[in-house]
């Protein structure tokens, strides 16, 4: 094997090589996205496009791209309607 491959691609590799704290906080940082995530589907919230793009930390036509019906992590993303120009969209958990 070349010394210059690594087995893990350079996203995990860099991640590796973060100090704990840091990872730690990046960690925090995931588990509060999820719990909006599930605040968001638990009470039925329509969200928009971009709301849902800051959620999944993607750019918007990402989502819009996507289809009307898809699973992120651990929700069913659907898309809803459209009001004027925002496309709204629900999550439901699924286990």
């Amino acid at each position: 094997m070349d010394s210059n491959l690594s087995p893990l691609p350079p996203s995990l590799e860099a991640a590796d090589n973060l100090p704990r704290e840091v990872r730690v906080v990046q960690l925090r940082n995931t588990v509060e996205t999820l719990q909006m995530a599930d605040a968001i589907a638990s009470s039925g919230y329509l969200i928009t496009s971009a709301e849902l793009a800051d959620l999944m930390d993607v750019n918007a036509s990402a989502v819009t791209g996507r289809g009307d019906h898809w699973v992120w992590r651990n929700w069913v993303v659907s898309r809803v309607r459209r009001e004027g120009n925002q496309i709204l969209w629900q999550l439901e958990r699924v286990d």
